[in-house]
This record gives structure tokens, C-alpha cells and sequence, in this order.
């Protein structure tokens, strides 16, 4: 079920692409400019100016919270990893500290590199929306700028007050994660730039198409949604990807049409099965005997297939290390009692567990 339309006879927004392969050599010497990396592009530069001498208001949507995902020594190599996670520690720039998005650890921003001591070495990689915020006001300083991050709106009550201060016309510009991409009606924002539309669809998610999609969609429904029309840019290396092309168009039907062809031929859910057994332990050695063993156990049926044993993607989270297998079934095969009479094969050590997930909503 979908909206034909918008409430109020709204228009809905113009999406365009802008293709970042085109402005290689514009950002490189932006940067050099900047004394910094620049992570917008000309055209949406341009755009927010423009917006903000007409007083209007804009929106930047980049769905991942801190500074930078990646501190290195640019001398040594060192890069900044959790100890209990497989995860690096994401710089928070406010708070002076590296932390763990996964378990929560942290320590202090440095001053020097831990394994060889250097001084001035430590490089920030990759942005996160306060780096964002930190390119913008560099480069517009007279905007009124905020951010929006679950690490900045911690309480209903700072929900609340910035809800307020953006209806009352006190911010000029929105720098946010997901939690700005929907529930919110602010009449006055007529532009968002999406500041890297390709991040969902890295990894090894199955579902990334769809969940980029969706995401997508609802912040760019955030630009225009009064009498004022809005425009959506998405900063993509890849324009002619499905998703891209479909927010692009219009035509949500076709794009899901097509992704729902590719997985009849794939026969994933809904036309299939899919489910996850993670094993974990506070040993590495003894998660993945457990899974070696599960491994010469595993049944043979022509209705289903057994990938793994294998390390998962995030192989230690909180202090715990992680094996799986991912089971593909066909829509009528016995997933379920296939999955229970496995398990009762071996034992399994008190101090390891076995977790099953039917049909997964994420891969790590």
C-alpha cells in the first residue's frame, strides 16, 4: 500500500544523482584548500548557499554518527580496534573520545600513537556526520547549523527543543543520522542532500537494496513538504545502480518489481528460507571446534543448502568470538526440525551457545 500523493496537494521533491566520479579533481582541490578531506560536492555546495540566502532550511543526511569511523598513524600503520569487538573505534571529535558502537568500550583521543609513539601522526578516516558539521560551518560560517544524532539527542525533552528551535526558524541547516529520517514535518526545509546515497549498500546484506531504498526514501520525503518545492541530491559513485535509478524516477513499482524477480530466481525470502547459527564463546578455539563439529554433521538435502562453517564478518563482539552458517531452504522444506535434529548431534559446551535466527534481518 502507498501514498499517490502528498497530504496538502505538496509537490513531491526533484531527486537527482550527483555523480561524485565527475568531480574527482574539483575535490581534491577543494581539499588542498580547505587543508582538509571535502566530503560535498560542488553542485550541493552551491545548493545549500543558495537555499540559505533564501532562507530556507536544509537537511544533510549521512547515516553514521561520530567524527570518523577509522583513527590511524599515518607513520606506523596503528589503527585504532575494541578490544572485546572485531570493530575499529569511531572517533567522537565532542566528546574527545574513541568508541565502540558495538559494546560500548572507549578511552581518551590520544595525543600520541600507541605503538610507535609518534607525535601528530593520528589521521581521522572516513566521515561521520560530526565531520560533516565541521566542513559546513568551515565553509558557510554566518549558517546556524545543528546536529542530530542519537549522541546529541539524548532525551525526549532535547528532541523536543530542537524540534522547536527548527520550527521557529533558529536553524538554518540539519546535519543527521537516521533518526532525522522520518516523523518530522518542518515546512521550511526545502532541501536535503544525501552525502553518501551508497553507504547501505556496502556489505554483505542481503536485504541492502531494499533497506537503502526505504531509508532513502523517507529523508528525501523530508525537502518540500509544504507549498514550497524541494529538491533531493544524492552523492553516489553509483548513479546507475537499481535504487539510485528507481529514487531517481519515481518509479517505486518497477524497482520493486525487479527486486522481487531477483530473489524468485534466488529463491530467498519470501519465495525461500533463510536462517543463521551463530555460534559464540569467550574462546576462540572452542567456537570454532563447536562449528567444525556442526560442520561434519551437517545434513544433505536436496531442498536445502548449508554454507559454512565460517568466522562471522564481526567475528568477536563483546568478548565473545563468533562462528556461523547461513542455511538457504526452499519455501516448503522443514527448516525448523532440519535445524533442531542438527543441534541434537553434538553437545555443545555449557560455556559456548548456539544462537539461531530465522530468516535474518542483518549479516554480521
Amino acid at each position: 500500500m502507498q501514498m499517490g500523493e502528498r497530504a496538502q496537494l505538496a509537490l513531491l521533491p526533484e531527486i537527482q544523482a550527483i555523480d561524485m566520479r565527475l568531480y574527482s579533481k574539483e575535490m581534491t582541490g577543494i581539499s588542498k584548500k580547505e587543508g582538509k578531506m571535502a566530503f560535498l560536492s560542488p553542485p550541493l555546495r552551491q545548493a545549500l548557499a543558495q537555499v540559505l540566502e533564501a532562507k530556507e532550511q536544509s537537511l544533510l543526511f549521512l547515516n553514521r554518527r561520530g567524527y570518523a569511523h577509522l583513527t590511524l598513524c599515518r607513520g606506523c600503520g596503528y589503527r585504532f580496534a575494541c578490544p572485546n569487538c572485531s570493530a575499529w573505534l569511531v572517533l567522537h571529535h565532542e566528546k574527545k573520545r574513541l568508541l565502540c558502537h558495538h559494546c560500548g568500550y572507549g578511552l581518551k583521543c590520544p595525543d600520541v600513537c600507541p605503538s610507535c609513539q609518534a607525535e601528530e601522526t593520528l589521521a581521522a578516516c572516513g566521515p561521520g556526520v560530526e565531520r560533516i558539521f565541521e566542513e559546513v560551518t568551515g565553509f558557510l560560517p554566518d549558517a546556524r547549523v545543528a546536529l542530530l544524532s542519537s549522541d546529541t539527542l539524548t532525551s525526549v525533552q532535547k528532541v523536543q527543543e530542537m524540534v522547536d528551535r527548527i520550527m521557529g526558524g533558529e536553524i538554518d541547516i540539519l546535519i543527521g543520522t537516521q533518526v532525522v529520517s522520518k516523523g518530522h514535518h518542518f515546512p521550511n526545509l526545502t532541501l536535503v542532500g544525501v552525502v553518501d546515497a551508497d553507504l547501505g549498500l556496502t556489505g554483505g546484506d542481503l536485504r541492502a537494496s531494499e533497506k537503502t531504498y526505504q531509508v532513502l526514501q523517507q529523508v528525501s520525503g523530508r525537502s518540500g513538504r509544504a507549498q514550497k518545492k524541494g529538491r533531493v541530491f544524492l552523492q553516489t559513485f553509483c548513479p546507475e545502480h537499481g535504487v539510485m535509478k528507481a529514487l531517481i524516477s519515481g518509479d517505486r513499482d518497477r524497482f520493486l518489481e525487479e527486486e522481487e524477480e531477483a530473489r524468485r530466481l534466488a529463491e530467498m525470502p519470501p519465495f525461500g528460507k533463510l536462517a543463521a547459527l551463530i555460534i559464540t564463546s569467550h574462546k576462540s578455539q572452542e567456537a570454532e571446534a563447536v562449528a567444525r563439529a556442526l560442520g561434519q554433521k551437517a545434513p544433505f538435502r536436496e531442498d536445502m543448502t548449508i554454507l559454512g562453517p565460517a568466522p562471522a564478518p564481526l567475528f568477536q563482539l563483546g568478548k565473545r568470538f563468533r562462528w556461523r552458517f547461513l542455511i538457504k531452504a526452499t519455501k516448503k522444506a522443514p527448516l525448523h526440525q532440519v535445524i533442531e535434529d542438527w543441534l541434537r548431534l553434538i553437545k555443545v559446551p555449557q560455556t559456548t551457545k548456539v544462537h539461531i535466527d530465522i530468516d535474518p534481518y542483518r549479516f554480521l
